[in-house]
């Protein structure tokens, strides 16, 4: 009996116990679907969280005040105040950063405005930041209708606003918001652009706010109180470390930091909290991998009983077999053969299931893309072989050893 007629001689056996086949390899498309969909669905998300960076630019990162985010201090150490970073330091690096990047500069000015237009008005949270002609492209935020600020109204600190996509609805519902005139801190501003929606789970995504040109919030503001923040977009991401420490060395110039002393302000990479969240993602994975570990091990003791119980059905074909030449080699390999056709039935059946319901989780969860995970399908037909030469060598064994006269007079 040679390799083609075992594998022929498998399915025939296979399909002789079709239900009991069915169970088994169920057992199996369970433990490859949990596996196979938990890492499709943290592959979904992270694919989503990636191009969401992109979007921001993995080649960017922001200059901030240590007061605007908190500085922790460790043991022993105390606390300084250092100054906020001001419209002549934000000044002094534009001019003097010599990288090809375009420099985003914004300031906030409340966080708590309320938004007027005729009877309609929002609610007393509406933040309001004065903007340069680069933040919109840093931020990675879209025109949906209007225009940007044109370089004479920046210049000249104009009333003008850009509304986030939240602000223009409750003010304006379905009416056309450009060109017309809202009232802010009792000040009028004239609409003219809206902002394409980001949704309320990116943060800091525009949706609420409310943009003015940065000399007109510099104003409202007042220089002794405003604290610049400042993203810095590189043309050419292979410059970003180097880009960075000329950008540290040239704000501890501008800030005049003694030799030694700390920074009196903070650099931060848009790609830190990439980082954090494919942390995050590989112990999902983690978690998904252990519970996949578990469904299959069930799923192996009870394939292996199965195969032990036709090892015993079929001690007198075992036998014949054995009379007729068949070696314990080609035994062994016919059983094994079962054991492996039972994985791959329910390791292709939970790969399907798995990627449908792991791209159906990550879309509750806000992801627009459909992935494949090839990896992950290669992965889990691996693991099903695996789990069938596992499972079915020991009665693949004790198949081929048994006697050959005592087996046919088995009842």
């Amino acid at each position: 009996m040679n390799l083609q007629e075992n594998i022929r001689e498998g399915m025939r056996a296979v399909r002789a116990n079709l239900l009991r086949s069915v169970l088994t390899a169920l057992i199996v498309a369970i433990g490859i679907m949990a596996l196979v969909g938990i890492l499709t669905a943290v592959d979904n998300i992270q694919s989503s969280v990636n191009d969401s960076f992109a979007d921001l630019g993995a080649n960017s990162f922001d200059i901030e005040s240590p007061s605007s985010r908190g500085r922790r201090f460790g043991p022993g150490q105390s606390q300084k105040n250092y100054p906020p970073i001001s419209y002549r330091d934000m000044e002094a690096y534009k001019r003097n950063f010599k990288f090809r990047a375009q420099v985003s500069v914004s300031v906030s000015i409340t966080g708590s405005a309320e938004a007027k237009y005729i009877s309609n008005k929002t609610n007393p949270n509406v933040s309001m930041i004065g903007i340069n002609e680069n933040y919109l492209l840093a931020s990675a935020l879209d025109i949906e209708e209007g225009r940007d600020f044109s370089s004479l109204e920046l210049s000249q600190g104009s009333y003008v606003a850009i509304l986030g996509s939240n602000i223009a609805t409750t003010l304006f519902d379905k009416q056309n918001p450009i060109d017309k005139i809202l009232t802010v801190r009792e000040r009028k501003y004239r609409v003219v652009g809206v902002l394409k929606s980001k949704g309320s789970s990116q943060n800091g995504s525009g949706d609420g706010s409310i943009f003015v040109p940065l000399e007109n919030g510099r104003l409202l503001v007042g220089d002794e109180n405003a604290t610049y923040n400042i993203k810095t977009l590189l043309e050419d991401a292979t410059d970003f470390e180097t880009a960075i420490g000329e950008a540290t060395i040239l704000m501890r110039r501008i800030r005049k930091d003694a030799p030694g002393a700390p920074d009196s302000f903070l650099i931060s990479r848009s790609e830190t909290l990439a980082e954090r969240l494919s942390s995050i993602t590989g112990y999902l994975k983690l978690g998904g991998g252990v519970i996949g570990f578990i469904t299959l091990l069930g799923a192996s003791i009870g394939l292996m009983n199965i195969m032990m119980v036709s090892v015993t059905e079929r001690t007198r074909e075992i036998g014949v077999r054995k009379a007729l030449g068949a070696t314990p080699f080609r035994i062994r390999q016919q059983f094994l053969i079962e054991a492996i056709v039972i994985c791959l039935w329910g390791g292709v059946f939970g790969i399907i299931f798995g990627i449908l319901i792991g791209n159906g989780v990550s879309s509750l969860l806000g992801s627009a893309t459909f992935v494949i995970p090839w990896r992950w399908i290669i992965t889990g037909l691996v693991v099903c072989v695996l789990v069938g030469v596992i499972s079915g060598f020991y009665p693949a064994y004790k198949a081929s050893k048994l006697d050959p006269i005592e087996s046919l007079r088995f009842e």
